[in-house]
C-alpha cells in the first residue's frame, strides 16, 4: 500500500477522479483471458475477410469484434464490478469528502458509523439504537446498479467466462 500511495502521490492523483480510474485500468487476469480468447480465434476467419477485399480495420470491425462480443462483455462486467466496489483506492488517495465514491460512503456509514444522528433512534427507555434496516437499505442501494445491468448481459457473460479461460 505504501508504494501504491507514493506512486499515486508522485503522479498527482491525490483528490482526483483519476485516483479511482487509473489504478484499475489494466487487470492482469482479464488481460490473460482476452489474450487467450483472441489467440484461439481461427486465422481462417480473418483470411477469408482479406480475400473478400476487406482492410485490416474492416476485418476488425465487421468480423473480430462481433465474434468477440461475449468476452468483451464479460471483461467489461468484471471491470464494472471491480471499479464499482473499489473503496480502497479512495480511502488511500481521496481526502475531500465531496469526492468520495458511493462505496466509501457506505463503508463509512456501516463499518465506521460516521452518520451521526441520521442512523440513531431513541427507544422508550432512552437508549440510542442504530437503525440496522437503514444500513441494509444503503448496502442494497450500492448493489443495485450491478444487479440491474447483469441480467442484460447474462447470456454473454456465461459464454465469455468460459471462452477465454478454457482451451480445448
Amino acid at each position: 500500500m505504501i508504494p501504491f500511495y507514493l506512486v499515486a502521490r508522485s503522479y498527482g492523483l491525490m483528490d482526483t477522479i483519476w485516483a479511482m480510474v487509473l489504478p484499475n485500468a489494466i487487470n492482469t487476469y482479464n488481460l490473460i483471458v482476452m489474450r487467450t480468447f483472441f489467440s484461439g480465434m481461427p486465422v481462417e476467419v480473418e483470411e477469408s475477410g482479406r480475400i473478400d477485399g476487406l482492410s485490416d480495420f474492416t476485418v476488425l470491425t465487421r468480423i473480430v469484434i462481433p465474434l468477440s462480443k461475449p468476452v468483451l462483455l464479460t471483461i467489461g462486467m468484471f471491470y464494472t464490478v471491480a471499479i464499482w466496489n473499489d473503496f480502497q483506492s479512495a480511502l488511500l488517495l481521496i481526502r475531500n469528502p465531496n469526492l468520495f465514491p458511493l462505496q466509501l460512503v457506505i463503508r463509512n456509514l456501516v463499518v465506521v458509523g460516521q452518520a451521526g444522528d441520521v442512523l440513531e433512534a431513541t427507544t422508550k427507555d432512552g437508549h440510542k439504537v442504530i437503525l440496522e434496516s437503514l444500513k441494509y437499505a444503503i448496502i442494497l442501494l450500492g448493489c443495485l446498479p450491478v444487479l440491474i445491468i447483469y441480467p442484460f448481459i447474462q447470456k454473454h457473460f456465461e459464454q465469455g467466462a468460459m471462452i477465454g479461460s478454457v482451451k480445448g
